[in-house]
């Protein structure tokens, strides 16, 4: 990984969730902020991959003509030099509204060493040498765009860099060659040496950070039928103190995607610092994930007698049936019975401050189970409930897991007579908490995948419940190989 692609893990954290290119201009699923918090993170780690960079550089032999004391002209070679040490001592990343990030190092420090050479026909002199290159300072514009699939871009708009000052150190008492050192090399020396730099930022955003990017896959799966697009909506928007960047944040289904008939809500991030990051999930993430659930019939459900505790009052057969619904157990004696339950809409999560909820509605239709195998409908009846919901994150996922509510039964329809339907209440309610509770609670606890660059892990977690959107913050650490 080159210097800039380890330069901005917290940053280009951002620049990793959702967006299809007709979706430009809608309101998205998802946004992420990255805080100056988080900046300054990002410029601390730039500054070791950075130093990483540096020594890798080369710099060119310097070569020419010289007027040797007593000795009339001959010739120079400054080689080898290469840089022995680097100090980058103090860095910032700021946001530049409207373009992107701007990265700049001052007062550091650069160590090269080399050998020299004069040659005059018969005379050679050769020795060794230190230059110390101070107050360094180096400034880059990286401009934030994105493509029309949807992933993120970065360019090297611009950079500079600056030298105040350049001690040598010789080996030898050479007066002279420090002088032409001084009048012939330095010059030469500061510009490569500043040259260098910027091809080595320019070469690193290009070849390094640039592919780092695309490796973001617009789609992640969750599933074997349901995955999340985190294609961004729009270019990363920079403001005076923040980077913010829009993303789809739509689930859909893998092998049939269709048009999604829900509208994301506007987001207002409260305006928080605290934490590196901050993620704002609204509503239309996890309501879009419902509706491709409900469409693969994962909601849908069946009862049968093998299926209730031997000890219940209550058997899914015509003979259990006889004391409050007689007329069944006349017209089908001592058969057994089917419950088949569906929700005929997706249930929509609510969210409220502090508080996140969702009312399912439920029809179950009730059969026979003729000798002949085919079932005869007998009756259907309505379920509503309560449920409140529980949602966390962790270091990669978002998960969470359901509380029941009371469960309300009323007969909707019925072709063997009107019966009290809240006598099924209890044999409902066994299977609802024993059986469809914990099949949907281990599907949240398997959670969606936030998207997070290699090696970038979160921590010191927190979150909030606002209308309309989870808000989640968390710090970032970047995880050296």
């Amino acid at each position: 990984m080159g210097a800039l692609a380890g330069a901005l893990p917290s940053i280009l954290l951002a620049l990793l969730l959702t967006s299809t290119p007709e979706a430009l201009g809608a309101n998205p699923g998802l946004v992420a902020r990255t805080t100056d918090k988080g900046l300054e993170y990002a410029a601390q780690e730039g500054l070791l991959a950075l130093q990483s960079e540096l020594l890798r550089i080369t710099l060119p032999d310097f070569t020419g003509d010289v007027r040797i004391p007593h000795a009339g002209r001959g010739s120079y070679e400054f080689r080898s030099l290469n840089i022995h040490s680097c100090e980058l001592r103090h860095s910032a990343l700021r946001p530049v509204p409207s373009q992107g990030l701007s990265l700049s190092i001052s007062d550091s420090f650069i160590r090269v060493q080399g050998r020299w050479k004069v040659r005059k026909s018969f005379l050679k002199l050769q020795g060794s040498f230190d230059v110390s290159v101070k107050g360094i300072s180096i400034s880059v514009n990286l401009l934030l765009g994105s493509e029309s699939s949807g992933r993120p871009t970065v360019t090297a708009s611009s950079c500079s860099s600056d030298i105040d000052d350049v001690e040598v150190d010789m080996s030898g008492d050479l007066g002279w060659l420090l002088n032409l050192f001084h009048n012939q090399i330095e010059s030469k020396f500061q510009k490569v040496l500043k040259s260098r730099i910027c091809e080595m930022i320019q070469k690193s955003v290009s070849s390094d950070l640039q592919p780092y990017l695309q490796t973001l896959p617009v789609t992640t799966e969750i599933d074997s039928f349901a995955g999340v697009d985190y294609s961004l909506v729009e270019a990363p928007r920079a403001t005076a103190q923040m980077l913010e960047v829009m993303f789809k944040g739509e689930i859909f289904h893998r092998n049939h995607r269709s048009p999604v008939t829900l509208l994301a809500p506007v987001i207002n991030l409260p305006e928080e610092h605290n934490k590196m990051v901050y993620f704002a999930v609204s509503d239309y993430v996890f309501n879009t994930a419902s509706l491709v659930y409900h469409e693969e019939g994962y909601l849908n459900f069946s009862i049968t007698d093998d299926m209730i505790p031997p000890d219940s009052n209550i058997r899914l057969t015509t003979k259990s049936f006889r004391p409050f619904v007689p007329r069944l157990a006349r017209l089908y004696p001592n058969m057994n019975l089917e419950l088949q339950g569906s929700v005929p809409s997706a249930p929509l999560l609510n969210f409220s401050p502090g508080n996140l909820s969702v009312n399912p509605y439920m029809e179950i239709d009730a059969f026979v189970l003729l000798p002949s195998s085919s079932k005869e409908p007998v009756f259907r009846l309505t379920v509503a409930t309560n449920v409140s919901a529980i949602l966390t994150f962790n270091t990669s996922k978002i998960t969470g897991f359901l509380q029941p509510g009371k469960v309300k039964v009323e007969l909707k329809e019925s072709k063997v007579g009107l019966f009290n339907a809240e006598l099924l209440e209890a044999l409902l309610n066994y299977y609802i908490l024993n059986t469809l509770y914990p099949k949907f609670n281990d599907k949240l606890a398997e959670g969606f995948p936030l998207p997070l660059l290699k090696r970038v892990q979160l921590y010191d977690l927190g979150l909030q419940i606002h209308k309309d959107f989870l808000f989640l913050g968390a710090n970032v650490q970047y995880m050296r190989v």
